[in-house]
């Protein structure tokens, strides 16, 4: 268990409770992702992963005008060639890499590699002025952090090359309509909504909630036969641990289960 908070710069790392909050700190660039940020995510990541008191992440931008930009453009001209630039920070591959559920909560502009981050979380929610937007193309390439993947599999083939070819943004009603979000709020309540279902999720079974991430990831992934599988195994591991026999007894005496991650 991880006993002192890291320190960071372009980022704040927050925790209440069992809840840990990831501020993309750049309001002024629309919080595009800087090389010491990508660094920093990649830290943050990893805290998540090994502090145990903390059960759900919330990740969200500073301001109400971006929740990300994607990667600094700035910042591109300093790799020396393609193959650099293939093997730079992945921010994305970091937030896809925490084990804990985590909540995206999207205020404003989420593009290229914002949207990409977004994708990588596990729910997404949305302010009402959110704009989802895949515009690499129009600069001359493409998303490289699984937007292909992740926006098919959430929106369906069509709507993914719809954006992926125009470049165009689509609002958070649109969005909301294609499955890319969960939920549409008023800017000033987008926090406070993430923050309860993050608690909600933090009273769960958090073994079992790591597992569901697992199998999420699996059925999306590997073929039904093997995903149907794997589910099976994940239940039965969940199904050994002190927590699920705690599960149990609160069910038959009435009252709420205190969980431990064990």
């Amino acid at each position: 268990m991880s006993k002192e908070q890291p320190n960071f710069g372009k980022i704040e790392f927050t925790k209440e409770g069992q809840i840990a909050t990831i501020l993309l700190n750049r309001p002024r660039n629309l919080n595009a992702i800087s090389r010491e940020m990508a660094r920093e995510l990649e830290v943050a990541a990893a805290e998540c992963n090994s502090n145990d008191d903390i059960r759900c992440v919330v990740l969200i931008g500073e301001g109400e005008r971006a929740f990300c930009a994607g990667t600094d453009i700035k910042q591109l001209d300093e790799f020396q060639d393609a193959w650099s630039f293939r093997n730079r920070e992945d921010y994305c591959l970091s937030v896809r890499q925490i084990r804990k559920p985590v909540i995206a909560a999207i205020n404003g502009y989420a593009l290229g590699g914002g949207l990409e981050m977004a994708l990588s979380c596990d729910i997404r929610l949305a302010a009402q002025n959110a704009m989802l937007g895949a515009p690499e193309i129009k600069l001359g390439w493409i998303g490289g952090g699984g937007m292909s993947q992740m926006l098919q599999l959430s929106a369906g083939s069509s709507n993914a090359a719809k954006m992926l070819l125009t470049g165009d943004p689509i609002d958070a009603d649109q969005a909301l309509n294609w499955g890319l979000i969960s939920e549409v709020l008023p800017a000033d309540q987008l926090l406070n909504r993430a923050k309860e279902l993050a608690n909600t999720i933090a009273s769960r079974a958090p073994i079992a909630a790591e597992m569901v991430k697992l199998n999420l990831d699996a059925s999306a992934n590997i073929p039904a036969k093997y995903a149907t599988q794997y589910e099976l195994d994940l239940q039965a591991i969940c199904f050994g641990t002190a927590d699920a026999v705690e599960g149990r007894a609160a069910f038959k005496e009435k009252r709420n289960p205190i969980f431990k991650r064990k």
